[in-house]
């Protein structure tokens, strides 16, 4: 790892000495884990600022407290459909842009 007064110069450097390099296995593993980690925060977030607890937001779309708690805490990822099924719930809406 490269460091300039413990900066971080070259992050992908940092990832593919933890976690394996870009097109591995385990890299794929990881790269999926953030993903969930990362959606299940989003939701967490969204649905504190609603106000609402799990279990409002589980019978919203149909679901279990569990379920919801397991979306949360990154252990598993939601389907797409389910996806957009918790944003709706939560007052949301996904937009989809082309980058500059």
């Amino acid at each position: 790892m490269q460091t300039n007064n413990h900066k971080i110069n070259d992050f992908s450097a940092v990832l593919a000495e933890k976690f394996g390099a870009e097109g591995t296995a385990q890299r794929a593993q990881f790269d999926e884990d953030a993903y969930s980690f990362y959606t299940g925060q989003l939701i967490l977030d969204a649905r504190k600022e609603a106000k609402m607890t799990q279990k409002e937001l589980a019978e919203r779309i149909n679901s279990t407290k569990s379920y919801i708690s397991q979306i949360e805490h990154g252990l598993i990822t939601p389907s797409v459909s389910v996806f957009y099924r918790i944003i709706n719930a939560l007052g949301m809406r996904v937009e989809i842009v082309k980058p500059i």
